[in-house]
């Protein structure tokens, strides 16, 4: 059976259920044996696959080498096309259309194909499309989505292809959201480039401040706070985007998605209010949540996975802003959850920013699968879903910076001196990190040069009593560490230099940013 005439290029199926509504979504998602109901009327889904599948994508070119990651020739690439078109003839078939973005020049049609024994996963597609069940114009991004059709000869014989040309990304044998949310906002990061922007993982929001809006981009990977620090109330702040942004000339800001694919472990209404109000309503979409026989969710259990997840709408949340409506942009966070000397926040210079932009240090957690979590990872623009040259991402962040300068700043979300299991070491809370950000907005926070690495340090943050999150050293310098203190600066300073080596077209400013 085809689908309706606007969606042509997709394989022919079965039967294909074209857009189905939000009641019906919920209906399909029930009838699927991995769903659960929860107490709070919602499902929640066990999935096999818990995290993305970087070792299983491939970006389609017939060069051995791609700057975007690793390749799978165009005959290969057309060989396992075929064999899923094959495959979808037999399946019953869900579609889903939309658009990424709300307005302007980057609004981008686009759909999800999917079988339809996963509705869930086009049911928390359709939560994050702008223009849900909107047909009318020509698709630019299609997901043709098999979750159950395995590829041997491929790492856990599952593939992703990524076809930067026609704009086609084809899943194989995940049953995981992200892959769906991530395969159109890849495509995006393409598109955006080639229109003189930079698509950035960040959320964006605004912090009302004498009466007028400071607007503020969130850098980070995946589980290093980006949500919380995007939701977090600071003078009746309000969020923007969740995830993704564009960043273009003159400093405006595009967002991508009408919902939030949002962490749940250790979700609590105490330090997340906002974000746990819109989890517990029964339209939320859970993936790999703990509950137990009667339908009681328990966040902090990480049994089967840290990375618990939960897809709602912006409404839900009480209240949001539409990114038509915000300024440029004043300020930008790059998260970088680390355990050592990393202060709670740093103010950077210009090349410092691009620097640590590019750098995208962090630990790795549950979101990156077993591969990635607890390792110190460093991934440029702190993007993993960038598919061109990573020196484009520094370049470009330089040019935006100097056709509309902001503050930037480096925020540790996780702890100075040590790991959790480290009595020495000390955890920057939520409140800490929400006092930065006040701090931030308001410009209430006293500043000094940092000799170690040459950005500045805060001297005090109104809300935070310990110096010793300000000013690692100070920790150190007190239980009597320097000598490990002054090793790991010598040590991390020498890898940032060898980190950045490895793009020689990289503006020289950007690689003199480090001393």
């Amino acid at each position: 059976m085809a689908v309706s005439s606007n969606f042509g290029h997709l394989p022919i199926a079965k039967s294909v259920f074209e857009n189905p509504s939000g009641e019906e979504f919920a209906f399909l998602t029930g009838m699927m044996s991995n769903a659960s109901l929860t107490s709070f009327g919602s499902f929640n889904v066990q999935t096999r696959v818990d995290a993305r599948s970087a070792s299983s994508t491939y970006i389609i070119s017939d060069s051995p080498r791609h700057d975007g990651g690793q390749t799978v020739s165009r005959s290969e690439a057309k060989r396992l096309a075929d064999i899923q078109d094959s495959y979808i003839k037999e399946q019953e078939m869900v579609l889903v259309s939309g658009a990424i973005c709300s307005s302007g020049e980057l609004v981008t049609p686009s759909c999800l194909y999917i079988e339809k024994r996963n509705a869930n996963i086009a049911g928390m597609q359709r939560k994050l499309y702008f223009r849900p069940g909107e047909t009318s114009e020509p698709i630019e991004f299609s997901i043709i989505y098999t979750p159950n059709l395995a590829v041997p000869g491929y790492p856990n014989e599952r593939c992703i292809l990524v076809d930067l040309d026609s704009g086609i990304t084809r899943v194989m044998n995940s049953d995981y959201f992200g892959e769906s949310k991530k395969g159109g906002l890849r495509m995006w990061n393409h598109k955006v480039f080639n229109m003189g922007g930079l698509a950035l993982h960040a959320g964006c929001k605004v912090i009302p401040v004498d009466g007028k809006e400071k607007v503020f981009l969130i850098v980070g990977l995946s589980g290093t706070g980006k949500t919380t620090t995007t939701f977090t109330d600071q003078n009746e702040s309000l969020p923007v985007q969740d995830d993704f942004v564009a960043l273009l000339p003159g400093g405006r800001v595009a967002a991508t998605e009408q919902g939030c694919f949002a962490k749940t472990y250790r979700l609590t209404p105490k330090y997340e209010p906002a974000i746990y109000k819109a989890v517990t309503l029964p339209t939320t979409y859970l993936e790999n949540v703990s509950q137990d026989m009667s339908g009681k969710v328990d966040f902090a259990d990480d049994h089967y996975t840290q990375n618990g997840r939960a897809v709602f709408g912006l409404e839900d949340l009480g209240g949001w802003r539409d990114a038509e409506e915000i300024g440029s942009v004043d300020a930008m966070l790059i998260l970088n959850r680390n355990e050592n000397l990393i202060p709670a926040v740093a103010r950077l210079t210009r090349e410092q920013a691009a620097a640590y932009f590019m750098l995208g240090e962090t630990q790795g957690t549950s979101a990156g699968g077993k591969d990635e979590m607890g390792k110190f990872l460093r991934v440029p623009g702190t993007n993993p879903f960038f598919p061109m040259a990573h020196e484009l991402q520094g370049n470009r962040f330089l040019e935006l910076w100097d056709s509309h300068p902001f503050d930037v700043y480096l925020m540790n979300t996780g702890r100075v001196g040590g790991p959790e299991n480290d009595p020495r070491s000390l955890k920057i809370s939520v409140l800490d990190s929400s006092a930065i950000v006040k701090g931030i907005a308001e410009g209430t926070i006293v500043w000094a040069s940092d000799p170690d690495f040459g950005y500045e340090v805060a001297e005090g943050v109104p809300g935070i009593g310990e110096p010793e999150l300000l000013r690692p050293g100070l920790l150190y310098e007190r239980q009597g560490r320097l000598d490990e203190y002054e090793a790991a600066v010598r040590r991390l300073k020498q890898e940032r230099l060898t980190g950045l080596e490895a793009y020689p077209n990289l503006n020289p400013d950007i690689r003199s940013a480090i001393q």
